[in-house]
C-alpha cells in the first residue's frame, strides 16, 4: 500500500499559497493502485481469467480485497486508455506493405458479433462488428489500404479494390484434402493441386532464405504450368459426372482456376506469406476467453473492450514485452506505442 501525502505551503514573501499534486491515477482519498489494475487487467485479459476467480486471486496472491465490480470494469477502464495506441497502430498496419485479416463470431448478449482482426508480425487491432463492408471498415486500416491483404478468400472483402488479395494456402490445402479424401480416384486432381502447393512454399521459402527478390523464371514457370494442369483435370473429370463429390470437385477446381493469381500471390510476390495462420493466432483468444467466461460476454461492450486491450497486449507481445509491465505502464503514465511497424534492418 503506498501513501501520497499533499501538502500546501505559503510564501513567506509574496504570501500565495501553493498546494502538491498528487499522481494523475490517485485521484481519491482511498483507491486501488495502478499495480492493483495492471494485475486485474493481466488475470482477465492476458490469462482469460473469469472475473470472479481473478477477484480471489488478488486476495489470495497480493492481499488485495478487491470486489468482482472492481475487477469487471478493469478492462472497460484500460480500453478507455487505449485510445492513443489504437490510432497509432491503425496508422502503421495502413503503411505496411502487406498484412493478414480474419474475423471470428463472439457470442455476446445472447446474439452473434464478428470480431476483426488486421495484422502484422509486429502489430495487432481487433474492432467488432457484423460482416458487412462498412463493419470489416470500421477498424479504420483496410479503407483505402493499397499493400497485400492476405485472408481466407472470404468475399466479405471483395470490396477492398484499392488492395492486392492472397488467399491462405492451409484453408486450400484443407478443401483440397475434404474432397481428395472422399474419393482418391475420381478427385486425383486435388492431390495433384495439393503436392503443387507445397512444393511451392518450399520453393518460395528456399528463395526468400537465399535472400531472392523473386522465384527464378523457370521455377514460377514450372508452378504455374502444374497449377492450370491440375486445374484443367479437376474440371475434366467432373464436369460429365452427376454424383455429388463430382460437384463438388468441380466447384473447387472452377474455383481454383478462376483465383489462380490470389492462390499463388505468395510464390508470384515473395513478401507475402504461404498462410494466414498469423491472423488465426491473433484472434484466437477471443475464443479462449469466450470458453472460460461460460461461452458469451454479457455485453457487447464487454466484447469490444477485450477486443481492445488484446491488441494492445498482443503488440507488446511482438516486441517482446511484459505484458503486466506494459499495463502497469498504461494505468501509470499511458499506453505504450509502438515506435514503427517493424524493427528496423
Amino acid at each position: 500500500m503506498t501513501a501520497y501525502r499533499v501538502q500546501a505551503r505559503v510564501c513567506g514573501v509574496c504570501g500565495v499559497t501553493s498546494v502538491g499534486q498528487a499522481p494523475g491515477f490517485a485521484s481519491g482519498r482511498a483507491q486501488s493502485g495502478p499495480g492493483v489494475h495492471a494485475h486485474a487487467a493481466n488475470l482477465t485479459v492476458a490469462n482469460h481469467v473469469p472475473v470472479g476467480r481473478a477477484a480471489g486471486l488478488l486476495g489470495d496472491l497480493l492481499g488485495v480485497g478487491c470486489s468482482v465490480g472492481f475487477v469487471a470494469g478493469v478492462r472497460g477502464r484500460a480500453a478507455g486508455l487505449l485510445e492513443p495506441f489504437m490510432a497509432r497502430v491503425g496508422a502503421l498496419l495502413g503503411q505496411a506493405g502487406v498484412l493478414g485479416a480474419d474475423e471470428t463470431p463472439g457470442r455476446a448478449a445472447g446474439g452473434l458479433v464478428d470480431v476483426h482482426v488486421a495484422c502484422t508480425g509486429f502489430l495487432t487491432q481487433l474492432h467488432t462488428g457484423g460482416r458487412s463492408a462498412t463493419d470489416i471498415d470500421a477498424g479504420g486500416v483496410l479503407p483505402g489500404y493499397a499493400g497485400t491483404i492476405v485472408g481466407d478468400g472470404d468475399a466479405g472483402s471483395a470490396h477492398l479494390v484499392d488492395a492486392v488479395h492472397a488467399w491462405c494456402g492451409a484453408h486450400g490445402l484443407r478443401d483440397l484434402r475434404a474432397v481428395w479424401e472422399a474419393d482418391p480416384v475420381g478427385q486425383a486432381w486435388a492431390g495433384a493441386m495439393a503436392d503443387l502447393l507445397v512444393y511451392a512454399n518450399r520453393a518460395a521459402g528456399a528463395a526468400r532464405a537465399a535472400g531472392a527478390q523473386a522465384l527464378e523464371g523457370a521455377t514460377l514457370a514450372q508452378i504455374v504450368g502444374w497449377y492450370r494442369g491440375a486445374v484443367a483435370k479437376g474440371i475434366a473429370d467432373n464436369q460429365r459426372r452427376r454424383t455429388q463429390l463430382a460437384k463438388d470437385g468441380l466447384r473447387l477446381a472452377r474455383r481454383f482456376g478462376a483465383h489462380e493469381a490470389m492462390i499463388l500471390r505468395f510464390a508470384t510476390d515473395l513478401t507475402v506469406a504461404f498462410t494466414n495462420n498469423q491472423s488465426e493466432r491473433d484472434i484466437r483468444p477471443v475464443k479462449v476467453q469466450q470458453r472460460a467466461s461460460g461461452g458469451c460476454w454479457r455485453t457487447l461492450q464487454g466484447l469490444a473492450d477485450f477486443a481492445i486491450v488484446w491488441s494492445y497486449l498482443s503488440t507488446a507481445a511482438k516486441w517482446g514485452l511484459d505484458k503486466l509491465a506494459v499495463l502497469r505502464q498504461l494505468f501509470t503514465t499511458g499506453p505504450w506505442l509502438p515506435p514503427a511497424i517493424g524493427p528496423a534492418g
